[in-house]
């Protein structure tokens, strides 16, 4: 039988950098036209659609500003975390040091969920200023390695400024949101009624009707967008998400040389049936796997926030070329996606 063909993690770690700047950049190019379009239409004129894209990249500013230096204690306050040292949690600071001098950050500060669903998720701007919170549940289930795993991917997430990463990633998907229900509520108001006569009869007293024309075209197209947005907003944003998981578990192994706890850990929370209380839609995305059980069993749901954990785990597998998980396994882990 021909044995799996192997990929090393920096091959992964690539791949996934790639496609998350993509879909950056077209969430950005949308945000763009988008704008420009409502500006035009607004106000009749192209330098109207210049002018909305400027409003539209100063309300990011302004957001991304406001989660940047407060989100990260809202999302712990929100979880019910409490702060932990080496005296209340002696191993989980420890594995926090250790890993933290491996993937040469500062050593985060650590938190512990009282809860038995088995998850972890880390937050903060930077290295400098970032958290990781862990549940009672990860502790109890996880032997050292396992923990090591999900220690591992979780700073990950913070040497690769994953959290800022989703900070602006969620920014431009609010923009653009906020945009479309503008546009929306304006035009059913008749806000634009005006400004299209206005151009309309300019574009007559000039001699063409184009301009005309292409007013209709771009009122059509911009009802388009704005209808089908918050949609392509939200799948981009699940889709960036999915690609920073599956980064974050091939740092892990570049921080621990090991993919076998890793794996482990995901095939036991994989099969841990309990739910995370203090978890929300607005926070599922923060975590190890998706604390809201259960999704479907193939995943295909592209509104996901994490990709299956049968196909994290055979993405480990092909680290080291082994074989996929047999086919009751991934019965038994589907329930968990």
């Amino acid at each position: 039988m021909t044995r799996p063909a192997t990929q090393s993690f920096y091959q992964q770690i690539s791949s996934n950098r790639r496609r998350s700047w993509l879909l950056v950049l077209l969430v950005s190019a949308f945000l763009v036209v988008f704008g420009f379009i409502i500006g035009y239409l607004v106000t009749g004129v192209v330098e109207g659609g210049y002018f909305a894209v400027g409003i539209a990249l100063l309300i990011a500013l302004l957001m991304s500003a406001f989660s940047f230096f407060g989100g990260d204690s809202l999302v712990l306050a929100e979880s019910g975390a409490r702060e932990v040292n080496d005296q209340t949690a002696p191993q989980l600071m420890n594995v926090v040091r250790e890993l933290s001098m491996a993937a040469n950050i500062p050593p985060p500060r650590v938190y512990v969920i009282n809860d038995p669903a088995p998850n972890a998720f880390a937050t903060g701007r930077d290295p400098q200023h970032a958290s990781v919170a862990v549940t009672a549940g990860l502790l109890q289930k996880m032997n050292r390695e396992e923990l090591q795993g999900v220690i591992g991917h979780e700073l990950s997430h913070v040497r690769n400024y994953d959290i800022r990463f989703s900070l602006l990633v969620a920014v431009l998907v609010g923009s653009i949101v906020l945009l479309a229900d503008f546009f929306l509520r304006f035009t059913f108001w008749g806000g634009l009624s005006g400004g299209g006569r206005s151009r309309s009869s300019r574009s007559s007293g000039e001699g063409g009707g184009g301009g005309g024309g292409l007013f209709v075209i771009m009122l059509v197209l911009g009802l388009v967008l704005a209808i089908i947005a918050p949609l392509f907003a939200a799948l981009v944003q699940m889709a960036v998400s999915r690609q920073r998981e599956y980064l974050a578990d091939a740092s892990s192994v570049d921080i621990t040389r090991n993919p076998y706890g890793l794996e482990r850990a995901l095939v036991k929370i994989g099969e841990d049936t309990h739910s995370l209380g203090s978890a929300n839609r607005a926070t599922q995305h923060l975590y190890f796997v998706n604390p809201l059980k259960k999704m479907s069993l193939n995943m295909s749901d592209l509104m996901a926030t994490h990709p299956p954990i049968v196909d994290r785990v055979n993405r480990l597998r092909r680290l080291t070329g082994q074989p996929p998980i047999d086919a009751q396994t991934k019965t038994a882990l589907g329930s968990a996606d």
